[in-house]
């Protein structure tokens, strides 16, 4: 199975950054991945380099939203499975999130950030809440899918649980 890792420049014009994503989308499926992923914050700038302000944090979207949904629809109609990675917005919250979407378009579900650092450069506690969903691992058309976010990647119990999952 081919895996595709996207990574993008985000400039400020987020509806750009979607077209751009859209379109690696395509060009990977056509040169036969089946899972698509992409990098932190893929389609916006990284917020987290400068302490959080009310304004920056009005740029979380919800899950589903208008990122989802677009990747969703391009889902289906290539037969990819897409790992995104989002500003996630729910209620007053937001979140680090890798939404799922499966190969016929349905969000599976996502995934959020637990270890959230803070320092020079990387100001992630003014902006993220530790995600609440453990490690979800998620059954796709292609096998099973787990991610792991940014600095999650240096906790071992984030594997174990994951691990745990698969073996049911």
């Amino acid at each position: 199975m081919r895996i595709a890792l996207v990574q993008q420049r985000a400039s400020d014009d987020r509806e750009a950054n979607r077209r751009r994503g859209l379109g690696a989308v395509s060009r990977a499926a056509d040169e036969g991945a089946r899972v698509i992923c992409f990098a932190e914050l893929a389609f916006e700038p990284f917020y987290p380099q400068e302490p959080a302000t009310p304004e920056g944090l009005e740029r979380a979207e919800p899950v589903p939203g208008p990122t989802t949904e677009a990747f969703a629809q391009r889902a289906a109609d290539l037969g990819v499975v897409i790992v995104l990675n989002l500003f996630e917005r729910d209620g007053d919250h937001t979140y680090d999130c890798s939404p799922v979407i499966d190969a016929n378009g349905t969000l599976l579900g996502g995934t959020r950030m637990v270890h959230i650092t803070d320092y020079p450069g990387f100001h992630e506690r003014g902006y993220y809440r530790p995600g609440d969903r453990g490690a979800p691992v998620y059954d796709t058309a292609f096998g099973q899918v787990g991610v792991a976010i940014c600095y999650d990647r240096h906790y071992p119990e984030l594997w174990c649980s994951g691990l745990q999952s698969l073996a049911g």
